[in-house]
């Protein structure tokens, strides 16, 4: 989210000012504003130093020496398009402006595009990960690197390309290692706090930390997830569903490896040769509605499916939300594999 404080000045601003905020600029960039809030230039330290080889002066208006044609892009800009349009420009900063010309972020140097939003995402990472063991014995799963990137850092820089940036990492087993190498998330462009278990609470125990700290829907996700899923759509389909929680599904196939006889009694009514049956499975990603946080108790084990059917016997609703994009759960050493080819593969 931009600081405006910083990174905002009006055309008559003095140069003087715009020198002070880039000062304490990250971006080594101002935005100028007109009244309206509409975005008409950008200074750098370049357009002051020509300003001043020019004949400018400290208290004269920086509307005279700004680039009245900053580099700007739309919300919905791919981030293909904004690599493509710092390259052809020469700069490592991007404005993302609204319909109405209004600055709404910045894509600075190494960082995504993606519309901040204020919804918090929850990643359980307290689990012992011992289906991969023993990998997992000196390192928490989220660590494990695909590549030499650790799974984590890949969830983390896909939240932040979806706009996310509020984070809580729910921390158990060898969690002072996630909390080293994390820290407090502006490495990656977020807020990170972290919810300590005393003990292991399962998928959902942990979260009951959260019950006066959430006011709006809020995701909660495994952190051993490699997945392209768009949750902004998830979070708008439960949005006009009008449920408490929506389960993340995947459709789970398998074939039976033999042929299958149908019949009534002792009689064969017909066969089918290996036949390939298919069923909806939790794909570990909610969107929750905060009341749901109340029938929690704090450190309470309590897993997911045990919170969800709490729900139901409410006769809260839960919906489903059909996730089609990459998924890839990596709890075995054969997941692990294939998520490392995929990452291999595609380079994200």
């Amino acid at each position: 989210m931009i600081d405006r404080a910083d990174l905002t000045v009006a055309p008559e601003t003095s140069i003087r000012v715009a020198l002070e905020r880039l000062d304490r600029s990250r971006l080594q960039v101002v935005f100028v504003e007109d009244a309206a809030g509409r975005l008409v230039g950008a200074v750098s330290d370049g357009d002051i130093r020509r300003g001043l080889l020019a004949g400018a002066v400290l208290d004269d208006h920086v509307s005279g020496i700004m680039n009245s044609g900053p580099a700007a892009v739309a919300p919905t800009a791919s981030q293909d398009a904004v690599d493509e349009l710092k390259e052809q420009r020469g700069i490592r900063v991007v404005a993302v402006v609204d319909d109405g010309g209004r600055l709404v972020d910045v894509v600075g140097e190494g960082e995504s595009i993606g519309t901040p939003l204020s919804t918090p995402v929850v990643l359980m990472a307290g689990g012992r990960g011992q289906r991969l063991y023993p990998i997992t014995k000196d390192i928490p799963k989220p660590l494990v690197p695909l590549g030499d990137v650790p799974m984590i850092d890949i969830i983390l820089g896909r939240l932040r390309e979806q706009g996310f940036r509020r984070v809580h990492v729910s921390v158990n087993h060898l969690g002072h290692l996630i909390e080293a190498h994390l820290g407090d998330g502006s490495r990656h462009g977020l807020e990170i706090t972290y919810l300590h278990e005393p003990m292991p609470l399962g998928t959902a125990g942990a979260i009951a930390q959260l019950r006066d700290r959430i006011g709006e829907d809020f995701v909660v996700m495994n952190s051993d997830l490699l997945t392209q899923v768009d949750l902004r759509r998830m979070l708008a389909f439960h949005s006009a569903t009008g449920a408490v929680a929506t389960i993340g599904a995947r459709e789970y196939g398998f074939e039976i490896p033999y042929g299958v006889i149908r019949r009534e009694g002792d009689r064969v009514t017909g066969l089918a040769e290996k036949p390939y049956h298919s069923e909806l499975v939790s794909a570990g990603i909610y969107v929750l509605a905060p009341d749901a946080l109340g029938l929690l108790e704090q450190d309470e084990y309590c897993d997911m499916p045990t919170l969800l059917a709490r729900l139901m016997d409410d006769a809260r609703r839960v919906s489903s939300f059909e996730i089609r994009e990459e998924w890839i759960d990596v709890g075995r050493p054969e997941d692990l594999e294939r998520a490392r080819q995929a990452w291999e593969r595609n380079g994200r």
